[in-house]
């Protein structure tokens, strides 16, 4: 697991490819056209396909291709992965200091 989290963590290692990731979080299943993406962020069309590639690789984004479109989505259960990896050991070190304490 720590290397697939190094992977998803690192694909939102931007702040450019945050707000891309951001932005489909808001989209939900649905997900958005690339043109939507940019439209939404601001962000080029030649860098929005550069870190939507990034992030696609990631594995925190999917791409559809739907005729001429490519929907892009949230990997939502990825997402969910990667915050329990990150909270699975909140604070364990805080309570043995506190049962240590009294």
């Amino acid at each position: 697991m720590w290397e697939e989290a190094a992977v998803g963590f690192s694909a939102m290692g931007s702040e450019a490819r945050l707000k891309v990731l951001k932005t489909l979080v808001r989209a939900g299943q649905t997900g958005l056209t690339v043109g939507e993406i940019q439209s939404r962020t601001g962000i080029a069309p030649s860098t929005l396909a550069h870190h939507l590639r990034f992030l696609a690789a990631g594995g925190v984004v999917e791409q559809e291709k739907v005729g001429r479109s490519t929907i892009n989505r949230a990997c939502f259960d990825e997402l969910r992965n990667l915050a329990q990896f990150i909270l699975s050991e909140c604070c364990v070190d805080e309570v043995g200091k506190v049962a240590n304490d009294g």
